[in-house]
């Protein structure tokens, strides 16, 4: 079974997580163009390296930034989410 460590609760079943997707800085709605917009609703980065990606630990509600080697799947760092804004 695949573990990962949840910031406050430790180690849990992977079955307990969602992805959310990509940890990217939003543009300003207000202030952009629909094609940044656009880019940052539908477009990932798809290229194997590091990445930044939400997850959701399903029982406590907690979201968290976990950065993954997508070439390895290895979690190279698990961050709070208020660690994360702006990261």
């Amino acid at each position: 079974m695949k573990l990962l460590n949840c910031p406050h609760i430790g180690l849990r079943p992977v079955s307990e997580f969602s992805y959310g997707g990509e940890a990217i800085t939003e543009p300003d709605p207000t202030g952009c163009d629909d094609n940044a917009w656009a880019d940052y609703v539908f477009n990932v980065n798809g290229e194997p390296g590091i990445r930044r990606e939400w997850w959701h630990h399903g029982p406590s509600g907690i979201w968290f930034v976990l950065e993954r080697d997508t070439r390895t799947d290895a979690v190279v760092q698990i961050l709070d989410s208020k660690d994360a804004i702006g990261g």
